[in-house]
């Protein structure tokens, strides 16, 4: 039978698990995944810091004893009645108070360790409370640690004025010192603390809706990356997220740039650990094979004028999907010369899927070989002609501008603009004065004159009437 034990410095009126303005708990299916993988039947486990009751109660299902280290009462209290048949305890208060002398097999500190002390707590680093933890670690036991990345991608996106307003939950950081920052001092005090690092996994997008981690970020495991932190940042943003996570894995960077990190690691041996943990949380969330997001391979045309591939595969993308393909640009994969889904299918014929492509085209601020700023069914009539498909007017009839998603991307397009215009109205200034100076030459006006006999005759007639009425 779960009890739920006092055991000093706990928050008497402050939840974790249902907070008013702080961070939610560690939740999300790459959490649960992850300790599907790791966790065996006849585990000891500890539970440390705040979890959400899914990945709570997915622990307790799996293992005969799990106790749990919460900072907030009620929270302590409402885990402790939900686990009332899960042999283990809740103890409730600060990491510093927690005096029990058990070693567990596994402990879980998904949500990282900045949330294991309170208000009152005597200042306790992170690297302290990484060595508490790792002191309660059997000598074969592992360790499930997560740990937020203070320079992530959200550093890039987000607009300043958010990152001005601190929750209730931010009161002095000589509380709990944040996580080293960046990946390799923490692997770096990780070993320190005497932890061998079995596996790293990048996160996204955050530890609190952990929807996909993945050891390497490259390829199309980077185009679910970027799907997952677009979706969590719908809002106006400083860059566009989903372009901003493909190019920074493009460069190298996915790893480093991530929201968060999970690390797999062991007090002694790591043991099987690495050969045990898939590459990929939870597992089938990227498609196995090889193969180029279509969408990716398009832009990739349009932003170098290479119409000559976009005439190529838009004929061989419609013929695919004539014959039973369902999917747009942004979620079927090019392999070669063929296709399949990324996803679930869409409906929709060809020129439904071409305007949604249209449409990203137009909100990632991405460069095309057309003027800029256009709308997006002239961009899907241009598309779907290179199929030779006609595009009606009851279709293209509602004229829509699409902006870009990012402040960055918009202020391209405006410099773009303002480029176009300065050319446009330089063609102007040429055209008028050229065609002024025809209209001045004698070729001109011979050449009227003789053209043009009885304009030059009425005028003649109206200059002797005006004389004679005199």
């Amino acid at each position: 039978m779960t009890r739920s034990n006092l055991i000093g410095g706990e928050m008497l009126n402050w939840s974790d698990l249902h907070p008013v303005d702080a961070r939610p708990p560690a939740a999300g299916p790459a959490a649960t995944a992850l300790l599907a993988a790791a966790l065996q039947p006849r585990d000891s486990v500890l539970i440390a810091g705040p979890h959400a009751v899914d990945v709570i109660t997915a622990v307790a299902a799996r293992v005969t004893s799990v106790d749990l280290l919460l900072r907030s009462a009620p929270d302590a209290e409402e885990i402790a009645e939900l686990l009332d048949d899960t042999k283990g305890q809740v103890f409730c208060g600060a990491l510093d108070r927690f005096g029990a002398d058990e070693t567990y097999d596994v402990i879980v500190a998904l949500d990282g360790l900045e949330r294991l002390g309170g208000p009152d707590t005597p200042k306790l680093t992170w690297t302290e409370a990484l060595a508490r933890l790792r002191s309660r670690l059997a000598p074969t036991g592992r360790l499930l640690l997560g740990a937020q990345n203070s320079f992530g991608v959200e550093r890039l996106i987000q607009p300043a004025i958010t990152a001005a307003l601190p929750r209730d939950e931010d009161w002095a950081r000589d509380v709990a010192d944040t996580a080293p920052a960046g990946i390799k001092p923490l692997q770096a005090a990780l070993r320190g603390a005497g932890v061998e690092i079995a596996q790293t996994y990048a996160v996204f997008p955050s530890l609190v809706e952990a929807q996909l981690a993945a050891t390497s970020v490259r390829g199309l495991a980077a185009v679910a990356a970027a799907r997952s932190v677009a979706a969590r940042n719908a809002g106006p943003t400083l860059m566009d997220p989903y372009r901003l996570v493909l190019d920074a894995t493009a460069a190298g960077l996915g790893s480093d740039l991530a929201p968060a990190w999970y690390f797999v690691g062991g007090a002694e041996r790591p043991g099987d650990a690495a050969s045990t943990s898939p590459s990929v949380l939870p597992e089938g969330a990227v498609p196995t094979g090889s193969g180029v997001l279509l969408e990716e391979h398009l832009l990739a045309a349009l932003r170098v004028d290479d119409q000559a591939t976009l005439r190529r595969i838009i004929p061989d993308y419609a013929a695919w999907l004539g014959t039973g393909g369902a999917g747009s640009p942004d979620n079927v994969i090019l392999d070669g010369t063929s296709y399949r889904l990324f996803g679930e299918a869409q409906d929709g014929d060809v020129v439904t899927h071409l305007t949604r492509f249209a449409r990203r085209v137009l909100e990632s601020g991405s460069r095309q070989p057309w003027p800029a700023g256009g709308d997006p069914q002239a961009l899907t009539a241009r598309l779907a002609s290179m199929a030779g498909i006609t595009v009606t007017e009851e279709v293209s009839a509602s004229a829509e501008v699409i902006r870009p998603m990012g402040s960055a991307e918009q202020l391209a397009t405006v410099a773009r603009l303002a480029d176009e215009l300065a050319h446009a109205s330089a063609r102007a200034i040429l055209f008028e004065g050229t065609v002024s100076g025809i209209r001045r030459s004698l070729p001109y006006r011979v050449g009227h004159a003789v053209l043009n006999p009885a304009r030059v005759i009425r005028r003649r007639v109206k200059r002797l009437l005006r004389k004679v009425r005199r």
